[in-house]
């Protein structure tokens, strides 16, 4: 909340179009705009301006349905185009795995392809995506100049880290890529052609950077549409780069391993124009927002602040990079293909999370970032509530679904080229195991904002620990307990119950934050909700065992596959819907009201 002995400042300018504004940024507002909103409970050590805890949160000013039917408005474009920019993904990781297969080659490749999103995650990604946006909106409301000169400061210096981050990436590439697959000792994995294609793929890094900070800016404005279509290019671009790559004569070579081989500069080189791609699309819409960028050195004393969170979100990347390297040692020695195989079953989940969980992120975080800005805890609370309540009737009904036909889901989709044969039935395995962990990674994310709004990256760091304390052993024992083909499937159930975890141990901590957080509504929505996706898919799987054992048994496997996924979806669907209404999950009616304005 506002000191009152602070001077007035201009309003901020309109969240669409309209310039950013110009002026100095004033001294007396750097302080406050990024104070951190402390434990009520707990005394803080910090000069903070606290939020008061929530006794009892309700809809502010508003009644639960227009809220909700506020915050569909906001997501549904988002979703569009994340649905467009999943189902391009997806037909570009299909793609990879047609071109490449699930062995030696596309496991060097996948952690090569990893390793630019893990360095700048580590250096700046986590701070860009979730520290920036709230400390951009509240520059935006405390500067006179709307928060241009901060924008221009942070566009430069994060620009100049990027830079030498991508650098000293590249130098170190050959400690990465054993860092994460180790020796090769075991044949399932080439770590000489992992570094060769990472000294291809890490310049990646500053175009990731740029292209998020672009993004934090323009979502801090409530111009959502460019960021969530940029990542459409790159897919684009990825697929036309594979189309060059299956024309080019030869193979990639592993022994030796040569950095002038063509398919190999064709397939690294390809991938990298994507994301700058992905990035440089973004300069037009910073136009349109009245946006000139000159170059503008010096500090801000908001970056110091913004920094000493970022050294908390470093530690989260760190203890997720801990479970990351596990994950890729115990895979890599386990059988050929895991690598890919988990990788790919992991995307295919970030399909539906990303049409559904991603948008409504998005457009929650900057309404959490305001209301924690200006000290409305009951609007932060029921942004919370609500977010959690629509995750939950979006996702759960999938999981349900991906894990009866997770199975002839990787069939039906990896049946491709080189992918065909047992790996797209273990791929399909993989996804049923983790389908269960959907939900609460969703809502693991969704409590992490409600953090990051509050300017606090310290607990979503403890909360990461805490997952990959019950995670890594997990994984550790994967090898011992299943057999080598089966590894896959125990790192991915792994995965999901560390999100289950996570879930616990986050919505623990934000009652202690914030006291009543509205659980209760929240556990009756994910109730009714689950025994509605639950009578769904069990009807659907019944009558996808019928037919099967009636008339497809003869089928070619991918055939058989798609006929199943195609009636038990037709099935599933209606079922789950109305055993919903029966059970009168309110949720549903702003989504239906947005459908049925449509």
């Amino acid at each position: 909340m506002r000191d009152e002995r602070r001077p007035a400042v201009s309003p901020a300018p309109p969240v669409h179009g309209g310039p950013v504004g110009r002026g100095p940024v004033p001294p007396e507002s750097a302080e406050e705009m990024t104070r951190p909103i402390p434990n009520p409970v707990r005394p803080s050590t910090e000069t903070t301006a606290p939020i008061e805890p929530v006794v009892d949160a309700g809809p502010s000013g508003a009644s639960g349905g227009e809220q909700a039917g506020s915050l569909v408005r906001s997501s549904s474009l988002i979703a569009i185009a994340s649905l467009v920019s999943r189902l391009t993904g997806f037909l570009r990781n299909l793609a990879i795995v047609a071109v490449l297969g699930l062995a030696v080659v596309n496991d060097s490749y996948t952690v090569s392809n990893t390793l630019p999103n893990i360095v700048y995650e580590l250096l700046l990604g986590g701070v860009l995506t979730s520290v920036m946006i709230p400390v951009l909106v509240r520059a935006q409301q405390d500067d006179t100049d709307g928060g241009e000169a901060f924008t221009r400061r942070l566009l430069t210096v994060v620009g100049a880290g990027l830079l030498v981050a991508t650098l000293i990436a590249m130098v170190a590439a050959p400690l990465l890529t054993r860092l994460y697959l180790g020796s090769g000792d075991s044949g399932q994995a080439d770590p000489a052609l992992a570094t060769a294609f990472a000294w291809l793929l890490l310049p990646q890094i500053f175009f990731y950077g740029m292209g998020a900070l672009l993004g934090a800016v323009l979502n801090s404005k409530q111009v959502f549409g460019p960021f969530a279509w940029a990542p459409v290019l790159n897919n684009v671009v990825m697929l036309l780069v594979l189309g060059v790559y299956v024309l080019v004569p030869g193979e990639i070579s592993t022994d030796p391993v040569r950095m002038g081989d063509p398919k190999l500069l064709v397939l690294g080189l390809g991938t990298t124009i994507g994301i700058v791609v992905q990035a440089v699309v973004l300069l037009p819409s910073m136009r349109r927002i009245g946006f000139r960028y000159r170059p503008l050195w010096g500090w801000d004393p908001r970056l110091s602040t913004a920094g000493g969170m970022a050294l908390w979100i470093v530690g989260y990347v760190l203890a997720g990079q801990a479970g990351y390297i596990v994950t890729t040692r115990v895979a890599a020695g386990a059988d050929a293909g895991s690598v890919s195989t988990y990788s790919n079953a992991w995307l295919l989940l970030q399909v539906p999370y990303g049409v559904i969980g991603v948008s409504l992120l998005t457009a929650l975080m900057p309404r959490m970032s305001r209301a924690a800005a200006q000290g409305d805890t009951n609007q932060v609370v029921t942004d919370l509530s609500l977010g959690a309540r629509l995750s939950t009737v979006g996702l759960l009904p999938i999981a349900a679904l991906l894990t009866v036909f997770g199975t002839e889901l990787g069939v039906a989709l990896f049946s491709l080229g080189a992918g065909s044969g047992s790996g797209a039935s273990r791929l399909g395995a993989t996804v049923a195991a983790s389908a269960f962990g959907l939900l609460a990674y969703a809502v693991t994310m969704l409590q992490l904002r409600v953090f990051y709004a509050m300017t606090d990256s310290r607990t979503p760091t403890l909360i990461q620990v805490g997952m990959i304390v019950v995670k890594i052993p997990l994984l550790l024992l994967c090898p011992v307990l299943l057999e080598p083909e089966q590894v896959v499937l125990g790192l991915a159930a792994a995965n999901g119950l560390s999100f289950v975890v996570g879930v616990l141990i986050g919505q623990w901590l934000l009652y202690q934050r914030l006291g009543h957080i509205r659980t209760r509504e929240v556990v009756v929505t994910l109730g009714k909700t689950l025994v509605a996706s639950v009578v769904g898919a069990a009807a659907a799987w019944g009558v996808g065992r019928g037919l099967d054992a009636a008339w497809l048994a003869d089928w070619p496997a991918v055939g058989r596959a798609w006929t199943l996924l195609v009636i038990g979806t037709l099935v599933a669907l209606p079922v789950t819907l109305l055993g919903m209404r029966v059970l009168r999950v309110n949720e549903l009616d702003a989504v239906f009201r947005r459908f049925s304005r449509r």
